[in-house]
C-alpha cells in the first residue's frame, strides 16, 4: 500500500522545528548501507566496482561506504548498455516516466523516473508550499511555466502539484502554460482575481521575460499576489530583488525559492528562507562571502536538504549524491562544483563576523523557517565557461552586472558568452546581449554596456585585469547588442544557453 506523502509532510513539519542537525544526519546515514545493498544487484554496478577496486566490498559501516568509488555519467552511465544499469527485468517491467537531458554537455541521456522520485519531490514541494506560500490556507493557482516535453521540469512539476492538491485536498489549482509568455500573461489577467495568490514556476530568465513582456503590455503585476518557484540556474540576489520589486513582494525570503535538481536524480534540495538570507548577507561582505563559498567569480545556489532523501558529500569541491532512484546510484558524481556545509558550521561562520543568524531571521520575519538541516551549494557547472587567454570566463559576473539597476531597463539580462579569434588571430571575448522590446541598438548604449561588463571583469577576474595591462584594447571584451527575441541567440520559447562553444 502506498504511504501518504501528505501524512509524512505533516510529521516532518513538526520535527523540522525541533530536531537538531545530528538527528537528520543519522537518518540519512541509516539509509546508505541499505541503498548500497540494493545497488550491488545491478550488473553494471557490480562490473564497475570490480574494475575500480577489484572486488565487490561488503561495506558494513558508513566509513567504508565513503571509500566506494564514485560513478559518473561518462565513467558509468554511458559506459554500459542501458539495460545493464538495472537489476534483472527492472527496466521494462516497472512503470516508468522517462526524461532526457538537454544535451548541452554531451549526447542526451534518458533517465527513468519511478513512483519513488515523484514522492521525494512531492515531499519537498509540499513542505515549501505550506511553509512559504501557505497553500493549505490560500486559494492558489500554480502556473507551470517550465518546458513541457521530454525534459523533467514541466511534466515533473505538473505531476507533483496535482498529487499534492488531491492528496491533501488543498485549494490548489494548476495550469500547464509551458514556455509560452503570452499564455502566462493572459492566464494571470483572466484568472488572477479569483485566487489569493499565483505561483509561477519557471526558469529564472524566462520568469523575467514574462514580467518584462507584461510590463510592456501594460500589466500591473502588483495587482496580483505573485510568488515564484525557480529551478535549474543560479542567479545573483539582484535578480531576486528585481522580480520582487516588479510584483510588489512583501517578503522576498518567503515569496521566492530556487531548486537544486538534475534529470539524473530529480529535485534534491531547495532554497529555504534562511538560505536566501545567508546569500544576501554574504553578498554585502566580500570576506564573509569568500569564507562561505570561496569563489567570488561564480554564482552559487545555496540550499538545504533532507539527508534521508538525498545524501550529499563533497570532496575537493566535487559533489556526490546517494539516493533511492530508478537507476540505483551510489556516491554518484553529479559533475557539479560546490560543497556541503553543516548548519552549525554556518552559524559559527557568521558569529565570527558578529552576525547572529537567529536575530537576523527574526528581523526578516522568517524565524519559523530556520531548520537545522545541512546546506549544499553548487556553482555553475565547470564546463559552463569559455577559455580566453588561457583562463576561464564564467557567466556569473556578467549576469550579475546585466541584472543590476544601472542597466536593467534597457537589457533583458540574457546574453551569450563566446570565445573567438579576430582576423589577425588575436583571441576575442564576445558577449552577445539581448535588448528589451522597446529598446533599439545604438552606439551610446553599446558603449554603456561594454563599459559595465569591462569594469565588472576587471573587478572579478584578476587574469582579465592582468591581460588588459599587457595587451590593452586588443584584449578588451567585445559586446554585440541584439534586438529582443533574435533567432540566432535569443530564440523565444527555449531555455537560454549562456555559452557558445
Amino acid at each position: 500500500m502506498r504511504y501518504s506523502v501528505h501524512k509524512k509532510t505533516l510529521e516532518l513539519e513538526k520535527l523540522l522545528g525541533t530536531k537538531k542537525e545530528s538527528f537528520w544526519i543519522k537518518r540519512g546515514e541509516k539509509n546508505l548501507l541499505k541503498l548500497f545493498k540494493e545497488a550491488k544487484q545491478v550488473p553494471a554496478y557490480k562490473d564497475f566496482l570490480k574494475k575500480q577496486i577489484g572486488k565487490i566490498p561488503l561495506v558494513k559501516t558508513v566509513s567504508e561506504f565513503k571509500d566506494l568509488p564514485p560513478p559518473g555519467k561518462n565513467s558509468y552511465l554511458r559506459s554500459y548498455p542501458f539495460e545493464k544499469l538495472f537489476t534483472k527485468n527492472q527496466l521494462t517491467e516497472i512503470p516508468r516516466v522517462f526524461a532526457t537531458t538537454s544535451g548541452s554537455t554531451g549526447e542526451p541521456f534518458y533517465f527513468p523516473r519511478t513512483e519513488t522520485q515523484d514522492r521525494q519531490y512531492q515531499l519537498y514541494a509540499e513542505i515549501y508550499l505550506r511553509n512559504n506560500f501557505q497553500v493549505h490556507k490560500k486559494k492558489t493557482l500554480y502556473i507551470d511555466a517550465f518546458p513541457m516535453g521530454p525534459w523533467i521540469g514541466g511534466i515533473f512539476t505538473y505531476e507533483v502539484i496535482t498529487r499534492i492538491a488531491r492528496e491533501a485536498n488543498y485549494p490548489l489549482s494548476i495550469i500547464t502554460a509551458g514556455i509560452d509568455t503570452s499564455l502566462v500573461i493572459k492566464t494571470v489577467g483572466k484568472m488572477g482575481k479569483n485566487y489569493d495568490q499565483i505561483i509561477i514556476g519557471a526558469y529564472g530568465p524566462f520568469a523575467k521575460d514574462i514580467l518584462d513582456a507584461g510590463l510592456h503590455e501594460g500589466i500591473n503585476w502588483k495587482k496580483y499576489n505573485i510568488k515564484f518557484v525557480f529551478s535549474a540556474e543560479a542567479f545573483p540576489e539582484s535578480f531576486r530583488d528585481y522580480v520582487g520589486d516588479i510584483v510588489g513582494s512583501k517578503n522576498i525570503f518567503l515569496d521566492t525559492l530556487n531548486h537544486y535538481g538534475t534529470v539524473d536524480l530529480g529535485t534534491m534540495s531547495y532554497e529555504t528562507p534562511i538560505c536566501i538570507l545567508i546569500k544576501k548577507l554574504a553578498e554585502k561582505n566580500e570576506v564573509l562571502y569568500k569564507k562561505i563559498f570561496g569563489n567570488i567569480i561564480k554564482i552559487p545556489t545555496l540550499t538545504q536538504y533532507l539527508p534521508e532523501l538525498f545524501y550529499f558529500e563533497s570532496i575537493d569541491n566535487n559533489i556526490y549524491c546517494t539516493s533511492e532512484s530508478a537507476i540505483p546510484l551510489i556516491r554518484y558524481d553529479l559533475e557539479d562544483r560546490g560543497s556541503v556545509i553543516r548548519f552549525r558550521d554556518m552559524v559559527y561562520l557568521f558569529k565570527e563576523f558578529g552576525i547572529d543568524l537567529q536575530i537576523e531571521a527574526k528581523k526578516h520575519k522568517i524565524q519559523g523557517s530556520v531548520w537545522e538541516l545541512p546546506f549544499v551549494y553548487v556553482f555553475e557547472r565547470s564546463d559552463f565557461s569559455v577559455s580566453y587567454y588561457a583562463f576561464q570566463v564564467y557567466p556569473g559576473p556578467i549576469r550579475k552586472i546585466l541584472l543590476g539597476k544601472d542597466i536593467q531597463k534597457k537589457v533583458t539580462g540574457k546574453f551569450v558568452l563566446e570565445s573567438s579569434f579576430s582576423g589577425e588571430q588575436d583571441p576575442k571575448l564576445i558577449v552577445h546581449v539581448e535588448l528589451k522590446k522597446n529598446v533599439s541598438p545604438s552606439a551610446h548604449l553599446l558603449n554603456e554596456v561594454t563599459e559595465l561588463i569591462h569594469n565588472q571583469l576587471l573587478k572579478t577576474h584578476s587574469e582579465y585585469k592582468e591581460t588588459i595591462s599587457h595587451f590593452n584594447d586588443r584584449a578588451r571584451v567585445s559586446v554585440t547588442l541584439w534586438k529582443n527575441g533574435s533567432q540566432e541567440y535569443f530564440k523565444p520559447g527555449i531555455k537560454q544557453k549562456w555559452i557558445k562553444k
